[in-house]
């Protein structure tokens, strides 16, 4: 709403000073800021507000270390980091971009299935909470609407330079739209090479384009593409929320890791948004995907800004409310911006706290059917439960996890140049 108020000072009355609010970077630090400030002062005052109406966390007895002392502590924080993101980016986006429409959507929409979870756990006294096929039924729906609006609508372009023109400046290479189910799969350090003979989906300068995994066994089957990619998008959306949601198991752990994982998927947004660092690191140029920086600088502040109060010992958790709503935006942002192949590396924490889940679980179920007991390979999950059986600390635990966590995505930045 700044950003509209601003621009119409500037063309009915030219008033000078007014034209920085044309400026991305300049929104994307005020968007942060705001995101900040807001977490801070306006969460000091939901705090009291859940503890007032005594939405508390009840802790199940897992034999952790210090796990009664949150017994209490309130919980459906999440609401805290939604108004931090929703707020600025109405201030300070151009509000009818269809990538700032996608996320906001994402962000209300995941972070009403979590409130609603958290609701039966509090007002119910329902441990269990919202029954799991209708958060998956929910997770569907959203991987539903953003995959079909990034195959449909017609907002949604990517550019690529035609290449071997020397005789053109940078400004003057010729562009041309290219398939919107093509991304980049930018770990891999080797060129791939394109058999004439067969489609390979792993195509020159690091490119996948998912019609691929139909057409190399039919070209009739391409119209159907469309059909393919929302499935995968789907499922990323699926597997993140959920790995952030197992994730928020310590003080400060998923809030933290969130913040280090948006930071990075701000810097791809900001090279791929930018016609000049687009050309320079030979990646697809995504038009209007800049304004997805303010989003993202909201998301960062009102994740830091949350960990005001979420760190060790916490003041209040974010609920699934809060990790639904984080491990969602992650996956919609990194959709959008064309690195969801990338996920396993940015989101390295969430990957391998999921995979310590499902490994758990098969094996016990396997060792109890061969043997006629279960045997577990960790001594609980998810993995910073090991971790705290094991006798450590809390807060070293999720320091050391976001230490790996800005491994993770500094490793991927530096694909960019990995070619």
């Amino acid at each position: 709403m700044f950003y509209y108020l601003l621009d119409w000072l500037r063309r009915e009355f030219s008033l000078s000073g007014t034209g920085i609010i044309y400026y991305i970077t300049f929104r994307a630090v005020l968007a942060a800021i705001v995101s900040l400030l807001i977490t801070i002062f306006i969460g000091k005052k939901i705090i009291r507000y859940l503890q007032k109406k005594q939405i508390g966390e009840t802790v199940r007895t897992l034999g952790l270390t210090n796990e009664q002392t949150k017994v209490g502590t309130p919980t459906m924080g999440g609401i805290i980091i939604i108004a931090g993101i929703i707020i600025p980016t109405l201030l300070f986006a151009k509000i009818h971009n269809v990538y700032i429409v996608l996320m906001i959507l994402s962000t209300l929409w995941l972070g009403t299935i979590g409130f609603i979870d958290d609701y039966i756990k509090v007002f119910k006294k329902d441990k269990a909470g919202l029954a799991g096929k209708f958060k998956i039924i929910g997770q569907i729906g959203l991987g539903l609407i953003v995959g079909i609006t990034l195959y449909f609508n017609s907002h949604v372009t990517i550019l690529r330079h035609i290449p071997n023109q020397p005789h053109l400046t940078r400004m003057e290479k010729v562009e041309k739209k290219v398939d919107s189910t093509i991304t980049y799969i930018y770990n891999i350090p080797f060129q791939a090479v394109k058999s004439p003979a067969t489609t390979i989906p792993f195509q020159k300068n690091h490119e996948f384009n998912y019609s691929d995994l139909l057409t190399m066994f039919s070209q009739d089957l391409a119209p159907y593409t469309w059909i393919v990619y929302v499935l995968v998008v789907t499922f990323i959306i699926i597997a993140v929320s959920n790995g952030a949601n197992l994730t928020d198991g310590l003080d400060g752990l998923a809030a933290g890791t969130s913040a280090i994982m948006g930071a990075g998927l701000g810097i791809f947004a900001y090279v791929s948004s930018n016609y000049n660092y687009a050309d320079y690191l030979n990646i697809m140029f995504i038009p209007n995907l800049g304004e997805l920086s303010i989003f993202i600088a909201s998301f960062v502040g009102a994740c830091i800004g949350f960990l005001w109060y979420n760190a060790y010992p916490a003041k209040v958790f974010m609920g699934d409310t809060g990790s639904l709503t984080l491990g969602g935006i992650i996956a919609a942002l990194a959709i959008i911006i064309r690195k969801e192949l990338l996920i396993p590396i940015i989101c390295g924490i969430f990957l391998v706290e999921n995979l310590s889940v499902i490994i758990q679980v098969v094996y016990f179920k396997y060792t109890k059917k061969k043997y006629g007991e279960g045997r577990r390979v960790f001594l609980m999950s998810p993995l910073h439960h090991h971790y705290q059986k094991k006798g450590y600390h809390e807060n070293l635990i999720v320091v050391r996890f976001w230490i790996i966590a800005i491994l993770c995505v500094v490793l991927s930045v530096i694909t960019l140049k990995i070619r």
